[in-house]
């Protein structure tokens, strides 16, 4: 069955250029664009007055982070014209091994938005996280031959290749043996290093937060993905790379975003608009999120409106507001007036489901499993930066004299993070500034990248409240005050993922965020998600483990007292 769209203007991400055609489509293929007439086609659609252009696509996203299965995803994205995302599932892999990728491919089958993997590299991301599973070379290989699994993800461990680890240099050999590519993950890396870096064959970066950064790498040949997620915003420092000649080595994602930020602003779309609004060129934003994320993975033939290229398509009412009306996918119309039509339910192996529904090991906690002993009064303390994944240390005197060291005037907290996966024991204590507490306290299992219980609070007895509720709930996020729990986000799936409607998930997602800022968290930042990463040993400058705080220029653990 032949489909023409005639009487739009489409967006040609070759010329950047509008231009006036029809679009006649054969199944899944655009087989022209030109002057086609209704006899040509079996069902044709006026679309005169519209904009069309190809679907958006994600070049790197994390889909735990936004705590819907992918089949929900997918109900989100495709109305905000996303018909295809790059996945790096390391967050389920280092909860519950090849099992979790098997279960992101899996419930990823057969959905209109097309679903591509990269392997995740660092499982776990430095020697200083606890995990679920540790996964080397050896058993990546095998994954290697889906058709949907495109290289290796995001290198976080540059400490590692910077020092030619054996394992490490393995998995990007083995990537680069298979012709697959090898993602970047290296923030603030420059000079030498950056090109040590480079040379071992990774081609691209997502955690540029200058343009100065962001242009250096691509002068010496990087791809540069430019990331708008819920706690890293980097899209506004790097406007600059929307001009010539940066645009032409860039591509637009959002690692990690929370289902009521996708609800409320929308996806790659939001970038776009965002883009636009700031006074770039919606001609050139469109190109960075379609043809440049294709031609750069190598998806062959996606990413253009153009004679056998994959029939996605989105139909805008205009390009200033990018608002999506229609979306085809593979040639099929899979929204309608911004309605999804229709999604099947992916079948997940039962063995696969009980992995991944049974990730939580861990004895139930007391107020003074909190309880820090005083070793002398200087200390460090992590301190949040606003909008950025980058932590700083701070010195400075604490008094244990009263609620062991919290001290909610100095906006110094308590922070904890517990191994949750084999239940070892292992907890690491210290302090925190940024968060804004006023009182209560918040848990969450979801703790990148080894995803073990984290905690902050105003005191030892909320925080075991709180943790004791994650664990009761197989994962999730909380929030008490006073001894109530006040709000709380069960994620059953590996500690990460609602089982809920995406729309349930969101209002879920909404309630706890406001639950915190009741008890006095700073607007500045997301608290969930930026307590996620106060536990990332890849990201400067100091960061929390179940084994005590890590420099992570130093990658060396070094300790709570500095005296």
């Amino acid at each position: 069955m032949k489909l023409l769209l005639k009487n739009a203007q489409i967006v040609n991400v070759f010329t950047d250029r509008l231009e006036e055609a029809n679009i006649l489509i054969d199944g899944e293929k655009i087989i022209g664009v030109g002057q086609y007439k209704d006899e040509d086609a079996d069902t044709v659609r006026d679309l005169s007055g519209k904009i069309i252009c190809p679907g958006f696509i994600d070049g790197h996203i994390h889909i735990e982070s936004t705590m819907l299965t992918p089949p929900e995803l997918a109900r989100v994205c495709l109305p905000c014209g996303t018909t295809a995302i790059v996945a790096d599932p390391h967050e389920i892999a280092n909860v519950c091994g090849l099992s979790g990728i098997v279960y992101m491919l899996d419930s990823s089958e057969d959905l209109p938005l097309s679903v591509y993997i990269m392997l995740p590299s660092c499982v776990p991301s430095t020697p200083f996280d606890e995990t679920g599973a540790v996964l080397e070379a050896e058993e990546l290989h095998v994954l290697y031959n889906h058709p949907r699994v495109l290289g290796l993800g995001e290198m976080m461990n540059y400490p590692g290749v910077l020092a030619d680890d054996t394992k490490v240099m393995q998995k990007i050999s083995e990537a680069q043996t298979l012709g697959k590519l090898v993602n970047g993950h290296a923030p603030l890396l420059s000079g030498r290093g950056l090109d040590k870096y480079i040379a071992a064959g990774i081609s691209d970066d997502h955690e540029c937060s200058t343009a100065e950064e962001a242009m250096e790498r691509i002068a010496k040949g990087q791809h540069v993905m430019i990331r708008q997620g819920t706690a890293a915003q980097n899209l506004d420092a790097l406007l600059p790379l929307f001009d010539e000649p940066w645009s032409r080595r860039c591509m637009l994602v959002t690692d990690d975003r929370h289902p009521a930020d996708l609800m409320k602003e929308g996806h790659i779309d939001n970038i776009i608009r965002s883009a636009v609004k700031a006074g770039k060129s919606p001609l050139t934003a469109i190109r960075m999120a379609t043809l440049q994320a294709a031609e750069y993975f190598g998806i062959r033939n996606m990413g253009a409106v153009a004679p056998g290229y994959i029939a996605d398509i989105l139909v805008l009412d205009n390009l200033e507001t990018v608002k999506v009306r229609d979306v085809y996918c593979r040639g099929q119309l899979a929204v309608s007036n911004g309605k999804v039509i229709d999604l099947k339910k992916a079948e997940i192996r039962s063995d696969i489901r009980k992995t991944v529904r049974n990730s939580f090991y861990l004895d139930e906690l007391s107020a003074s499993d909190f309880h820090i002993k005083p070793e002398g009064r200087r200390c460090r303390v992590i301190k949040i930066r606003p909008s950025q994944l980058l932590t700083d240390e701070w010195i400075t005197e604490i008094d244990f004299s009263r609620e062991n060291g919290i001290d909610v005037e100095r906006d110094i907290l308590k922070l904890a993070v517990i191994e949750r996966h084999l239940n070892t024991g292992h907890k690491g204590l210290g302090f925190i500034s940024g968060a804004g507490l006023k009182k209560g306290a918040i848990a969450s299992s979801v703790a990148h990248d080894a995803h073990n219980l984290i905690v902050i609070g105003t005191n030892d007895r909320d925080m075991a409240i709180a943790a004791n509720r994650i664990r009761s709930l197989g994962g999730g996020n909380a929030v008490v005050a006073d001894g109530e729990l006040i709000a709380e986000m069960p994620l059953p799936e590996a500690g990460l993922m609602s089982d809920l409607s995406a729309a349930e998930t969101a209002a879920q997602n909404e309630a706890v965020r406001l639950a915190v800022h009741a008890l006095g968290a700073s607007d500045e930042i997301e608290p969930f998600m930026n307590m996620a990463f106060l536990s990332l040993p890849v990201i400067p400058y100091i960061k929390m483990t179940t084994l005590g705080l890590v420099d992570v220029d130093g990658q060396k653990l070094v300790p709570l007292f500095a005296d």
